[in-house]
């Protein structure tokens, strides 16, 4: 119908074409989609704003998204390949032997696209070793066995030495030599 400034009101259908990239809250502006001007003037602007959704898995951080992988302890020291979720499907990855829980593994140009400039963000899976709140009485017997193995003693296993480890013997040549 026609409203009391003489104008015909009508829906139209607009296609929006939605850049990859885009983030919650950038609106988008589509020329000449908007109103009439008053008077028979121009017609103005419709501004799309945009709601992200969360995704299942992946948390985004800019163009960069991060995913929590939980292996198990024997996939952890054995190494295995497992299967991490992408926005473009899901991808196989390798986990080397020994990998340590809370490593980081980056794969690159597996983000999003970066709606400001060129380039794809990267896929950061940040790795959980699984540790079982409850065992089987023949699980508990292996666990023992293994438990008196120097390979499963952190600090006696340490052949390649960890932070504390390094700052423990740098502050140690720093007293002998006195510097």
């Amino acid at each position: 119908g026609v409203g009391p400034d003489g104008l015909e009101r009508h829906d139209e259908v607009v296609s929006v074409k939605i850049p990859g990239g885009v983030q919650d809250g950038m609106q988008l502006r589509v020329q000449g989609k908007g109103n009439h001007g008053p008077a028979g003037g121009p017609a103005g602007d419709l501004i799309v704003s945009i709601e992200e959704e969360a995704h299942e898995f992946l948390v985004r951080e800019g163009s960069n998204l991060h995913y929590e992988l939980h292996v198990s302890f024997p996939d952890a020291a054995l190494g295995t390949s497992v299967e991490v979720p992408t926005v473009s499907g899901k991808v196989r990855m390798k986990i080397d032997p020994g990998t340590q829980s809370g490593k980081v593994l980056r794969l690159r140009g597996k983000g999003l696209p970066n709606v400001q400039r060129y380039g794809t963000g990267d896929l950061f899976v940040h790795l959980h070793v699984y540790t079982p709140t409850s065992v089987s009485k023949e699980e508990r017997e292996i666990l023992e066995k293994l438990r008196d193995s120097e390979n499963f003693d952190p600090y006696k296993a340490q052949k390649d030495k960890g932070f504390f480890s390094r700052m423990r013997d740098i502050l140690a040549k720093k007293d002998i030599f006195g510097s």
